[in-house]
């Protein structure tokens, strides 16, 4: 994957792609299988790849901005009184990595006093780059993203990821309306639905199991792409989110109807 630089892009949009670039070269030479997998507290698994590449996305980012924070899944959080955060999945996905299916991607977001101003998301294995900065427009390998305007329920296309916490409550109900009314339901999963969102390919996305470094780039880009990201409960994102719901405005409205109260 070769995108350029775009003109107007920022001193941190351009060590974000260099970022991504570190790491995706990285990834790739791990992918086909020769790494270690160990379990992490949260029982969830780690790799070689993981840890290089968070570790050269983390040398780069600071080496450029000594004074900022950074948040990466593996190494934790440094200086929380910082103007600017950095966060960090490097490899957003690594049960599917470790399972050689192509659904992982790089994500790094920065946010700047408490706002998300700019998001990266490399989908390596795809040969997809999207990225956004506040007020500049959402982009997917140069091409400008714009969400859909389809607002019927009955003619959306919706995207689910993560639902384990949404099926154990008593609002799982309230999905399988929406499913019976949609034209089509599909689970996409991790960012290629968000990079689909953007792009105005599908109408919505529902998860109900995220963390922050899951979703802090993709959510710049799907804003900046004309659309609306909450959580279940039309709470705007922030590094406590632990659900999505993101989708055109219309969209998101009457599904925010149908979910109100689910998990946030």
């Amino acid at each position: 994957m070769n995108v350029s630089l775009p003109q107007n892009g920022s001193a941190e949009l351009r060590v974000a792609f260099e970022a991504v670039a570190a790491a995706a070269k990285i990834s790739r030479e791990y992918y086909r299988g020769n790494f270690t997998v160990t379990t992490k507290d949260d029982m969830t698994p780690v790799t070689q790849a993981d840890v290089e590449c968070e570790e050269a996305i983390k040398r780069i980012i600071l080496d450029a901005f000594p004074a900022h924070g950074f948040f990466g899944e593996e190494t934790g959080r440094t200086k929380t009184d910082t103007e600017f955060l950095w966060l960090v999945d490097p490899i957003d996905g690594t049960k599917a990595f470790v399972r050689q299916y192509p659904m992982f991607s790089t994500q790094i977001a920065l946010m700047h006093d408490g706002e998300f101003v700019l998001g990266v998301s490399s989908g390596t294995m795809f040969d997809e780059l999207a990225w956004a900065e506040r007020g500049r427009g959402a982009w997917l390998n140069g091409e400008r993203l714009a969400v859909s305007d389809i607002a019927e329920l009955g003619r959306g296309a919706i995207s689910t990821g993560n639902l384990k916490s949404l099926a154990q409550s008593d609002r799982w109900s309230s999905l399988g309306k929406i499913v019976a009314t949609a034209d089509r339901i599909r689970g996409y999963g991790d960012f290629y639905h968000y990079h689909l969102l953007a792009a105005g390919k599908i109408d919505a996305v529902i998860e109900s199991d995220v963390n922050i470094l899951d979703v802090a780039a993709l959510s710049v880009i799907v804003e900046e792409a004309g659309g609306v990201f909450t959580d279940l409960n039309g709470a705007r994102i922030d590094l406590q989110i632990r659900s999505v719901l993101a989708a055109n405005a219309a969209m998101h409205a009457k599904l925010l109807s149908e979910l109100q109260g689910c998990l946030g």
